[in-house]
């Protein structure tokens, strides 16, 4: 693994507080919550309806508003994607094609004006060793994943399910998580959807995960100190 190469630590861990989402579409922004200072915290909360609505994105969130939200708390930050848009071949998937026709406009919309509200969009696909690399020297990764090739290595968190997933198919399902250190050859990561804990993944197992179909290789990389 990258992260075993001369000069690299064995273990780093950004200490962020987890938070554990409230509803079945707020992974992402739960993700952002974690990244925040607490009273930066406490204010979402108590305007979480009210800002969700001045986003635009109210219950349907995309890696793109997950960006505009990190700018709105001035936390500096790079997203990676290979498809800065909307990607139209999705709508085959049922995951996307209940929110497609919602959201179309107002994604495209903030692609075309993120360059110029300072938001910095990378059309590329972030690789193991740049993800290691950031961990290392920047800061914790938010992470779009396949939900169902997601599997813990150390509590098995959906192991069964993605055992099943990888024999059989089956649907995609978009969520959000952060890459936030390593330890022992994997990825420390965590998952708003469990209760507090740490997780982990080999890096071939969660390169899976956030490089599936659905996913358009979805990647935030947070510049700010947690140590």
């Amino acid at each position: 693994m990258a992260s075993e190469k001369a000069g690299r630590p064995q273990f780093i861990e950004h200490k962020i507080t987890h938070y554990r989402q409230r509803f079945n579409w707020d992974c992402g922004v739960s993700c952002v919550l974690m990244l925040l200072e607490e009273e930066q915290r406490r204010e979402l909360l108590n305007k979480f309806a009210e800002t969700c609505q001045e986003e635009g994105f109210n219950q349907s969130t995309w890696t793109i508003d997950l960006c505009y939200l990190l700018k709105r708390y001035g936390i500096r930050h790079q997203m990676c994607t290979i498809m800065p848009g909307v990607n139209e071949d999705y709508k085959k998937h049922g995951y996307y094609d209940r929110i497609l026709d919602l959201d179309r406009e107002r994604v495209r919309r903030r692609f075309d004006e993120a360059t110029s509200t300072g938001i910095e969009v990378s059309q590329r696909s972030l690789s193991t060793d740049e993800l290691v690399a950031h961990l290392v020297s920047s800061g914790p990764v938010v992470l779009l994943v396949d939900a169902g090739l997601l599997v813990c290595d150390l509590c098995k968190h959906n192991k069964l399910k993605a055992e099943f997933r990888r024999c059989f198919g089956g649907g995609y399902r978009g969520h959000y998580i952060v890459a936030v250190g390593l330890g022992r050859g994997r990825v420390l990561y965590r998952d708003p959807a469990l209760s507090p804990r740490l997780c982990a993944a080999a890096p071939q197992a969660l390169a899976r995960a956030r490089r599936a179909p659905g996913t358009d290789h979805d990647a935030v990389l947070v510049y700010k100190d947690f140590s």
